[in-house]
């Protein structure tokens, strides 16, 4: 399977991509390999994906309309990830039970308790995309593996308006000066 990948800059460091012919196959907030122009579908989708990222960081989209490669997920993470995704939107949050019991794995299914949900949203290969950010704990926000961790969690829940803004808060940048800017690596 050939794989398009690409890495740019955005307020919460730089986020890498990788695209399948199938679909989004892996956003990371670390650098990956150096790009691949893509010379099959998933090349178109890799400036798709740019595009809408820069778009989201800019203010200018609220939901992602990519197609997600799952086939390196378990049914158990495309089951929570695809109802966080589907039912959980800008600017709204989600407990890690509440997201169990939506997604039928709490009362009435295999018992799932939040902690297994924690454990998915640290392990999806989509954040931003698939927005594990939006799941908190029921005692505040919970943990956070992307980027330089929970500081980045709490930018993106302020910058959603999720969370109310902090007098140190700037919308330009999470940390250490990062810019928007749609370059390949």
């Amino acid at each position: 399977m050939e794989l398009a990948r690409a890495t740019m800059d955005t307020p919460v460091g730089p986020v890498s991509l990788t695209c399948s012919d199938t679909g989004l196959a892996g956003v990371s907030f670390r650098s990956s390999r150096p790009a691949t122009p893509g010379r099959s579908a998933g090349g178109g989708l890799l400036g798709a994906a740019r595009d809408q990222l820069a778009e989201y960081f800019s203010g200018q989209r609220r939901a992602f309309d990519l197609p997600i490669d799952w086939s390196a997920a378990s049914p158990s993470q495309q089951q929570v990830l695809s109802v966080l995704s589907d039912t959980v939107g800008y600017g709204e949050t989600i407990t890690y039970g509440s997201l169990a019991r939506r997604a039928g794995l709490g009362e009435g299914g295999p018992d799932l308790p939040a902690r297994a949900v924690g454990t998915i949203m640290g392990s999806n290969p989509w954040p931003l995309i698939v927005p594990c950010h939006r799941v908190v704990a029921s005692t505040g926000l919970g943990g956070y593996s992307g980027g330089s961790g929970i500081e980045i969690k709490r930018w993106l829940l302020i910058f959603e308006g999720a969370l109310p803004a902090t007098l140190d808060w700037d919308p330009a940048c999470a940390h250490g000066g990062f810019g928007i800017q749609n370059t390949e690596r």
